[in-house]
C-alpha cells in the first residue's frame, strides 16, 4: 500500500486536469492505497470555490471533492495566498476584509506552502495534475 499526495494546479472547468485528479483519487482509494491529502495550488484553488454554478448536466467537480474528502477523511488543503488572490476566501477573511460573503467552505481548509512540504514528506508519491 502506497500513500499519495495530490497537487492540483488547474481550475475545474478550464481543462480536464482537476477531473482527472479526482478520478485518479477514486482509483487509488479503490486499489487500497491511501491519500494523505490533496493540495490545491495556483488556479487549482478554484476547485474550492463554492460559488461555481455549472450546467445541470455537467459533472460537479467541486461537490465531488467535498464528498470524496468527507467520505475518506482526506484533507482538502487550499493555498491561502493563491486562493485570496483569486477571490476564494473563507468566513474569517471575508470578515477581516469587509466582504459580504465567502465561498470557501468545509471540508476545504486554507493552509500555507509549509503544509504542502509536510504533506510531501509524509507521502510516498506526489502526483501533480
Amino acid at each position: 500500500m502506497a500513500s499519495f499526495c495530490l497537487l492540483v494546479t488547474h481550475a475545474p472547468f478550464e481543462q480536464q486536469h482537476a477531473f482527472t485528479a479526482y478520478r485518479f483519487a477514486c482509483s487509488v482509494l479503490a486499489l487500497g492505497h491511501e491519500i494523505k491529502g490533496v493540495f490545491f495550488y495556483q488556479a487549482g484553488v478554484q476547485n474550492a470555490n463554492g460559488y461555481q454554478a455549472g450546467h445541470s448536466d455537467e459533472f460537479n467537480v467541486h461537490q465531488a471533492w467535498i464528498e470524496l474528502g468527507t467520505q475518506h477523511r482526506i484533507p482538502l488543503n487550499v493555498c491561502v495566498t493563491a486562493a485570496n488572490r483569486r477571490g476564494v476566501i473563507n468566513a474569517q477573511d471575508a470578515k477581516d476584509n469587509d466582504q459580504h460573503g465567502f465561498n470557501l467552505t468545509e471540508p476545504f481548509i486554507e493552509v500555507g506552502l509549509g503544509d504542502l512540504v509536510e504533506l510531501c514528506q509524509v507521502s510516498d508519491k506526489v502526483i501533480q495534475f
